[in-house]
């Protein structure tokens, strides 16, 4: 059965109800009639209208005052409001638009404008409350996605547990140098398949604000000295030389440790990633005098980030520019970004110069 459009019409005197009757009869709307303000937000606590006719002058609250308080509570903003009034002036019909009505009708009323105004606001109402449908439709697609993805995702531990776990047995037994190389290939391709697991559990719990925080003074000049350190066996192997400025420290942050030191093994590791051989990387720590911050910086000399691009590589799934051999999730930055605007810090990229690019952390010191 097809419900009725429902439409409180709100005048002090009965009689204007009488006449709207009159005119809307015949168009099978269910009417509800208020004399005041007090009436009309009772009504709207019990029962939510398609269409409300608002009268400007009233004796308790004026129809303006209604229509702005109407427009300030989330679940009643939908409802269009068409007010009614015998003041044709601009100011008035300013100060109603200014409360949020959508539309307005002089008096003496035309049953013919009634009529076309109020169906069109009803059409636009219908198309309000299909949108409203579709979005939250596809919010329910969406998260039903979301929650599939990482049911799967947190699955993945088990079979990589096991992987990992054979490796190290395997690596008991007598194994050939180049068997010994294959094994430890596998092991490390596991740790790697591990972290991205992490992480990406880690961004679900931060979108969804299950993640907990756990702050306490961090000294980032020792933490970045202990995460270049980590990542000694890499340059090597590239060949490439990491430069730094690390002050001692002068102020503490308030962070989740754990959290912030993968932020800065993530981006040190993008750095070596698109830097060429034979190439220079330059982390610096600085505590800015005239701020309570602390920011750190990873200059590399790779090809850069396109400008179009700085904003987008903060994404889920966004890689930016395509690099032939670079593994690319589009996880990484995404998860730093989070990690820092959790902490109510910044993370931003500027071109470096000649080539490459600088990453910059910032976060309020203690």
């Amino acid at each position: 059965m097809i419900k009725s459009d429902s439409i409180l019409i709100v005048d002090d005197e009965p009689d204007v109800f009488d006449v709207f009757e009159g005119i809307l009869f015949r168009e099978g709307y269910q009417l509800h009639y208020a004399s005041n303000g007090f009436e009309v937000f009772k009504f709207l606590e019990s029962s939510l209208p398609d269409l409300i006719l608002l009268d400007v002058m009233m004796p308790d609250i004026d129809g303006v005052d209604i229509c702005r308080k109407i427009k300030q509570i989330p679940a009643w903003q939908p409802i269009p409001i068409i007010m009614i009034t015998a003041l044709n002036s601009k100011e008035t019909l300013a100060q109603c638009l200014e409360a949020g009505a959508e539309d307005f009708i002089g008096k003496p009323v035309s049953a013919l404008e009634v009529r076309a105004r109020v169906r069109s606001m009803l059409r636009l109402k219908k198309q309000h409350d299909e949108l409203e449908k579709s979005q939250q439709k596809l919010e329910q697609l969406l998260q039903l996605r979301e929650d599939m993805t990482y049911t799967i995702i947190h699955d993945l531990r088990n079979p990589i547990f096991v992987i990992s776990l054979t490796c190290e047995l395997l690596n008991l037994t007598n194994l050939t140098e180049k068997q010994s190389q294959k094994i430890n290939q596998i092991a490390t391709s596991g740790q790697q398949l591990n972290k991205l697991i992490d992480s990406l559990l880690l961004m679900a719990k931060l979108e969804s604000g299950k993640e907990l925080l756990n702050p306490k003074p961090v000294n980032l000049s020792l933490m970045v000295e202990a995460v270049v350190d980590e990542f000694e066996a890499q340059v090597i192997k590239k060949k490439i030389k990491i430069n730094t400025i690390i002050p001692q420290v002068q102020r503490f942050v308030i962070a989740d440790y754990d959290l912030i030191k993968r932020v800065l093994e993530n981006l040190l590791d993008n750095g070596i990633k698109f830097s060429p051989s034979n190439s220079e990387i330059l982390i610096e720590v600085e505590y800015p005098i005239d701020q309570n911050t602390v920011k750190v910086h990873f200059q590399d000399s790779g090809n850069g980030v396109k400008d179009e691009l700085k904003q987008s590589i903060f994404k889920k799934y966004e890689t930016g520019q395509r690099f032939e051999g670079v593994a690319q999730t589009g996880l990484g930055l995404a998860f730093c970004k989070m990690v820092i605007d959790a902490h109510h810090g910044c993370l931003s990229i500027t071109d470096n110069q000649p080539k490459g690019s600088i990453f910059t952390i910032e976060l309020k010191a203690k």
